[in-house]
């Protein structure tokens, strides 16, 4: 499969951002949790402040007997295989949040796992071209690790998923053992909104928005924090093999935030001596994105040099967000060079997660 640029070439197509789900809340409690945990409270997928206006998901999503968008693998794998041209999709499992309970959150994490394994990676006739992430729980470390022992060597497991909304920025030391066993596994960690309404913070330092809107403007740019204070910290010092996907987009901030820490950054270096480089230097090989609808300046003359600044060439991901309303289109600027373009919809992804698709482009 390809896709076809409006010059009329034919590219491979990676989609970095396909967020499956549970047919329903009984298919999850009834077929893949057990007590003392079936029988829980927890909030349903659209159990949360900001409903998309029109509705979260594209029409058509739903599966063939009604079961909610994203959960059937054919209906899936038509829209993404056949009619979108996408050669690999990486599966992204939406859960619940941070629970208050950590034990609970773990056992929703790992129901989704298994869903999505069982379900999706191993499905007869699609499995081959689908590529999954592992749902963690933060907070629960022993949980956590015990879902990456399980699955860090099936073959069609590329990254290990956390939510973008935690109690603690991803930096402080609590955290250090998971991304050390992630490195141990050779996976990537990628950070991701979350669906249902659980116990995290405010998605902004002055609390919750008014509306949608504003909130997905404003969410995806928590990365920024979980970012500073990884750097701040001396997390990629520390651990030179971690990889983060920031898989929410709002990679077009990346540039005037990392200059205005590089500014700070230079006269004080001396107070984080654990991280004693310039913070722009801990970018490249550690930090990737997946490209979000609103990123960046769209088709626009300086758009090919606006995305070259601070590397982001080599950082940036596809991802249609399928099957949320959005449903990114795999367009590309037209100032983009052909290595831009190339990087964007395939190349980077393919080098992250290790993916063998035809390396040429087609005419």
């Amino acid at each position: 499969m390809a896709t076809t640029q409006p010059d009329g070439t034919q590219t491979p197509l990676i989609d970095a951002s396909v967020h499956i789900f549970f047919g329903s809340n009984k298919d999850l409690r009834q077929n893949f949790m057990r007590e003392p945990f079936r029988s829980r409270g927890f909030p349903d997928y659209e159990m949360d402040w900001y409903g998309a206006p029109g509705g979260e998901y594209a029409k058509g999503t739903e599966g063939s007997d009604g079961q909610y968008p994203g959960s059937d693998p054919d209906v899936v794998a038509k829209h993404l295989f056949t009619d979108r041209g996408v050669d690999m999709a990486i599966l992204h499992p939406m859960t619940r949040g941070i629970m208050p309970d950590r034990h609970l959150g773990t056992a929703i994490a790992a129901a989704h796992n298994e869903m999505m394994v069982t379900r999706w990676l191993e499905h007869p006739e699609h499995g081959e071209r689908f590529r999954g992430t592992i749902r963690v729980n933060p907070d629960d470390l022993t949980g956590a690790l015990r879902e990456i022992d399980k699955y860090r060597d099936h073959p069609r497991v590329v990254q290990i998923g956390v939510p973008l909304q935690s109690r603690e920025l991803y930096g402080k030391p609590q955290y250090w053992p998971l991304w050390e066993a992630v490195i141990d596994a050779n996976l990537p960690v990628a950070v991701h909104i979350e669906v249902g309404s659980g116990i995290a913070l405010p998605p902004t330092p002055s609390g919750n928005t008014r509306t949608y809107e504003q909130y997905a403007g404003f969410m995806a740019l928590n990365y920024l924090y979980h970012l500073m204070n990884m750097i701040a910290e001396g997390v990629f010092e520390r651990m030179p093999a971690l990889k983060f996907v920031w898989a929410d987009g709002a990679a077009d901030l990346l540039t005037p935030f990392i200059w205005r820490m590089d500014c700070f950054g230079r006269p004080h270096l001396e107070q984080t001596p654990w991280a004693p480089k310039m913070p722009s230097d801990y970018l490249p090989g550690h930090v990737f994105f997946v490209q979000g609808m609103l990123d960046g300046p769209g088709d626009a003359d300086f758009a090919g040099e606006w995305h070259s600044f601070t590397g982001k060439d080599d950082m940036v991901m596809y991802g249609s967000s399928y099957p949320h309303w959005q449903l990114n289109e795999p367009s590309v600027p037209s100032a983009f060079s052909t290595e831009q373009r190339d990087k964007l919809l395939w190349r980077n992804a393919a080098e992250l997660y290790g993916l063998q698709i035809g390396a040429e482009v087609r005419l």
